[in-house]
């Protein structure tokens, strides 16, 4: 009886023992961190002054991403973001529903919902992290989602430059001074079986917080037919606390085979923009943004120069933004259809957009 008694006390004292150290170890253990959930929803209405008429498919007077609608209530686009990281990884995952993000992912099969962005980052060093998979472009001033835009049409720059990578890049800190290179599919391709790979590149320098410049550089194989280099500077600043700016260059160079299949001349275009920004309140914001195209030897299209003026006014309840704005444009060619059907040199259009952040 006293052997089973005894045999009985030494098992719960193992089990209280054991269970003691259960507890310590899960007490001093650190919650997993949660992933972080954010996102944005934006509208708008559009409305070009020449008022072309609707025939053959009609015409905007667009040409630039992501406002290509005449009179309409538009839905632009629905994200939704995850965040996650656990020690030195993390991972991003953003979801765009809209037309925006169709016009965003123009090379996939015709679906209102993209991929914006898909990456595993991994922390190397404290200077040094290493990504895979799909990101926004390091190339230009502007980005996809509106809330990180003070104008809510975009520039021409944007338009016709890539909208995203997808392959592996590394980043580099060294003081001021940070370095990026990159392996990519050929420019907004999430997928590129067979064919040749780009290479990205970015020199980042920071003066101060107030003072920062990007030189960046995209180029390779666009495709089997065309070569494209494309180099790219962005310098942001700020003056005082109610004003800043910001500029952005760029140049893209493009050589096409003939038809024995032989590279011919590098033909180019090339852009120049301004941004003045004042806040005279916080809840009050006014942009100002002047762009010129040069695309005489039409890579684009365009045949000539173009010089855009966008006035926008950023208006702000809470995480929601009203954003009036006025563009002006002029063209060296006639471009542009009056609503008579004839073609004009030069046209004007007003813009109400909503956009709300959470």
């Amino acid at each position: 009886m006293l052997q089973k008694l005894f045999a009985t006390s030494l098992a719960l004292v193992c089990f209280i023992g054991s269970y003691s150290q259960d507890s310590v170890v899960a007490a001093t253990e650190e919650p997993a961190p949660k992933p972080v959930i954010s996102g944005s929803v934006d509208v708008y209405y559009r409305y070009n002054f020449a008022n072309a008429k609707n025939v053959n498919g009609g015409t905007t007077n667009n040409f630039t991403s992501f406002t290509n609608s005449q009179n309409s209530f538009e839905l632009g686009m629905a994200s939704v973001r995850l965040d996650h990281s656990v020690g030195k990884v993390s991972v991003v995952a953003d979801l765009g529903f809209g037309k925006r993000a169709e016009d965003f992912s123009y090379n996939d099969e015709k679906t209102m919902m993209a991929i914006k962005q898909a990456y595993v980052s991994y922390q190397v060093t404290d200077k040094l992290k290493l990504t895979g998979g799909s990101w926004a472009t390091h190339i230009g001033y502007e980005l996809v989602d509106p809330y990180l835009n003070r104008n809510y049409s975009m520039s021409y720059m944007f338009s016709f430059g890539p909208f995203f990578h997808t392959g592996i890049k590394a980043e580099l800190a060294a003081g001021k001074s940070g370095f990026m290179v990159s392996i990519v599919n050929p420019n907004d391709l999430k997928t590129a079986s067979f064919q040749q790979k780009m290479l990205g590149a970015q020199y980042s320098y920071s003066a101060s917080d107030k003072w920062k410049f990007y030189l960046n550089y995209i180029g390779g194989k666009l495709s089997e037919e065309v070569n494209l280099q494309q180099v790219d500077a962005v310098l942001t600043g700020v003056i005082t606390d109610k004003f800043s700016i910001g500029y952005n260059g760029t140049i893209q160079y493009q050589k096409g085979k003939d038809s024995v299949g032989k590279y011919g001349r590098n033909d180019n275009w090339w852009g120049s923009a301004l941004y003045f920004n004042v806040d005279p309140s916080a809840k009050v914001g006014l942009t100002l943004r002047t762009e010129y195209l040069g695309d005489k030897k039409s890579v684009l299209g365009f045949s000539g120069n173009i010089f855009a003026t966008t006035l926008s006014a950023n208006l702000k309840v809470g995480p929601l933004v009203f954003v009036p704005e006025l563009r002006l444009e002029n063209a060296s060619e006639e471009i542009y259809v009056k609503n008579s059907g004839e073609g004009t040199k030069s046209t004007f259009t007003g813009l109400l957009a909503a956009v709300y952040r959470f």
